[in-house]
């Protein structure tokens, strides 16, 4: 028992205080959102004005809250060496969703297994990809390529996997997130911009000639001639946010929410406006730049390039995520489905979150001399 408490000291006394309330704080404002912003689905969807959806959302926060305090108190080395076990795990999953994966609006994402309710396997991947990721380019080895090859070949057969799905938001996600931690990890400039070319070029393919990916054209094409008629949730969040105005127009008072299937996941940002005010968005967005800058300080006084790796990539992940839902929400880019970490509802993206939370709570702790 002592040892047990000793250990929950050492872990208060070391852990960033400033970065795990500001977690904390992020997730507590998306269940509130949650709150003020689904009860108005339930009724229309269950006839009742039960609190189906803010109840699941709490149940996977809590889930969530468990994970981030679990990883957060690993042995750093332990940490990495269940990360590398779980990346096989969740790629397996990932594996599946061709198989037996459950379709949903033309798209084949997400598995639906007896022990687990139905989750996106991408979403878990993640956080152990950046992980392994940067395992593989903290490699020294006299062949200084080696590592950028061996990332390659563990990179593109995710991609193929996503891409078939088709998830392209994910698949460009994730490719810029490797691109990010290739950068840093000291590749030679001019072999950084072939890569950075040779996926642009694939991606440009896919979306232009291949019949699968037609939708993902369209969303392009529409965004571009906003007089095409195919921009009805575009149009819709744009106007929400117009219509909250700077102070909002009041809880429970948005429509949005009845206007747009699944707008408390991808459209959150324009649900938070119309009711709260734009002055509330800004806030959020100052608290995701805090929240990086911390983590980014954090990175400076660390020596272990693995370590400052799986820290970029974390951040780089969170940091692109908000700018591509904002971007949406906006309208400053076409619609790719991508939630808000820690805000959007979505059991997921709220695990997904944990566990890179959890990762850089613990990676930015302390180090005990």
């Amino acid at each position: 028992m002592k040892n047990y408490l000793d250990n929950i000291y050492d872990w208060w006394k070391n852990i960033d205080k400033f970065l795990l309330f500001m977690t904390l704080g992020l997730f507590f404002l998306g269940l509130f959102f949650s709150l003020v912003s689904t009860s108005l689905i339930a009724s229309d969807k269950l006839d009742t004005n039960s609190y189906y959806f803010f109840l699941k959302h709490l149940l996977y926060i809590s889930l969530g809250l468990i994970i981030l305090i679990f990883f957060s108190f690993l042995n750093q080395k332990f940490l990495i060496n269940i990360s590398l076990l779980l990346f096989f795990i969740t790629l397996i999953t990932l594996i599946l969703v061709p198989i037996i994966g459950t379709e949903i609006k033309g798209s084949k994402r997400w598995l639906d297994l007896l022990f687990l309710p139905r989750f996106q396997p991408v979403e878990i991947l993640k956080p152990f990809l950046i992980i392994v990721l940067s395992v593989l380019l903290s490699i020294k080895n006299r062949k200084l390529y080696l590592k950028y090859i061996l990332s390659t070949f563990l990179i593109f057969p995710i991609l193929l996997l996503l891409i078939y799905q088709p998830d392209l938001g994910q698949t460009l996600l994730i490719s810029m997130v490797w691109l990010a931690l290739i950068f840093v990890s000291g590749i030679n400039i001019f072999l950084f911009f072939v890569f950075f070319l040779i996926v642009g070029l694939v991606s440009s393919y896919l979306v232009m000639f291949i019949p699968k990916f037609q939708y993902i054209k369209l969303r392009i094409f529409s965004f571009l001639d906003s007089s095409s008629g195919n921009t009805y949730q575009a149009d819709k969040a744009s106007d929400a946010i117009i219509n909250g105005g700077f102070f909002g127009k009041g809880i429970g008072e948005g429509t949005l929410n009845s206007r747009i299937p699944e707008a408390h996941t991808d459209y959150i940002v324009s649900v938070i406006s119309e009711e709260f005010g734009a002055i509330i968005v800004i806030g959020i967005i100052l608290i995701y730049l805090i929240f990086s800058y911390k983590v980014i300080q954090k990175i400076n006084l660390l020596n272990d390039n693995k370590i400052k790796l799986i820290l970029i990539g974390s951040i780089t992940i969170i940091l692109l995520q908000t700018f591509v839902h904002i971007g949406v929400n906006i309208r400053l880019l076409p619609t790719t489905g991508m939630t808000l970490p820690f805000l959007s509802y979505g059991g997921s993206s709220i695990i997904s979150t944990a566990f890179i939370s959890g990762i850089i709570l613990n990676l930015t702790k302390r180090k005990i001399t």
